[in-house]
């Protein structure tokens, strides 16, 4: 994935839902409905997390310093974590509160063309959003699954932003459900059930936003093809002629820390040592781009230490 980390699908979320927030709000203002509010504030936070998205990808982009000789991609992990608490306090937990007021005191909901209107509106234009997402996930995911690419994605724009939308769909499709079975029974406590729904779709979206990011914050290592990839360009045959070990940790999105203990022969001299890892380096480079920082330790490999599980 690029450095703008889907820039694209971001703005284009951002638009829409401020956009779908002052709709909803409006409805409310005319119609009453619980589900109208609860949905506007859901907007609201979205629009929220696209903004910490973009200052995420944005801080990510400063160089490193001494204090931080790594730089600062982790910076898209830190405000990609943020946007699962946002989502969780101000989304999910006020649409549990407003739904659950609603259903302890009922009202009709009136001039129902509004919420119904606005709620059309909005399932129209976060299709738009959510169609933008599919195509530039589609662009990086190659045959992983959905499930897959949200589970080990490093870059967390697009996972956040594919699910915000499919948890805003699904969310106007339950508060278009409640309002309409509402209008139908002239029972108000039905939009206050949809509105409960929503809150509990948008707490289950935040707690699996949250437990991705949190690995990706612990620190995670490269997909299994790229650490195959690495051990390969490693090994020469003739100076290297195997990794004893090797670690690897994504400082960011795009950059991919390498250690690694190398075999090296008994008899090479520290000249020829010294060559081999930086031809040894070249090759990682050229084979896994995103391997920025790389550290090589030669030694002479031992068969018995080796199967004893010793570094």
């Amino acid at each position: 994935m690029s450095a703008s980390g889907g820039t694209k699908a971001i703005v284009a979320a951002l638009a829409a839902n401020l956009a779908i927030a002052a709709a909803k709000f409006v409805a409310f203002l005319f119609s009453g409905s619980s589900s109208m509010l609860a949905e506007s504030v859901h907007s609201l936070a979205d629009s929220g997390n696209q903004g910490l998205l973009l200052v995420g990808g944005k801080k990510a982009q400063r160089e490193a310093t001494p204090q931080h000789p790594f730089g600062y991609g982790r910076e898209r992990y830190i405000y990609a974590f943020l946007v699962s608490i946002v989502l969780f306090t101000v989304g999910g937990m006020f649409a549990i509160y407003e739904g659950y007021e609603k259903i302890k005191e009922p009202h009709a909901i009136e001039h129902w063309y509004w919420p119904v209107g606005v709620l059309v509106f909005a399932i129209l234009a976060e299709s738009f959003s959510f169609r933008t997402a599919i195509k530039e996930s589609n662009e990086i995911r190659g045959s992983l699954s959905w499930r897959q690419f949200i589970k080990r994605a490093k870059a967390p724009e697009l996972p956040v932003v594919l699910l915000e939308d499919l948890g805003a769909l699904i969310g106007l499709v339950l508060a278009l459900a409640g309002v309409g079975i509402a209008l139908l029974t002239d029972d108000g406590v039905w939009d206050g059930i949809g509105t409960l729904c929503i809150g509990i779709l948008l707490i289950a979206i935040a707690i699996i936003l949250a437990a991705e990011t949190k690995s990706l914050l612990l620190g995670e290592a490269a997909g299994a093809d790229q650490v195959e990839k690495i051990r390969a360009a490693a090994v020469d045959g003739d100076t290297v002629t195997g990794v004893i070990h090797m670690r690897t940790l994504h400082l960011g999105p795009e950059e991919l820390l390498v250690a690694a203990k190398i075999a090296v022969r008994h008899d090479d001299t520290a000249t020829e040592v010294a060559n081999a890892i930086d031809a040894a380096e070249a090759r990682i480079r050229a084979a896994v781009p995103i391997a920025r920082v790389i550290y090589l330790e030669p030694d002479i490999y031992d068969a018995a230490a080796h199967r004893a599980g010793k570094d």
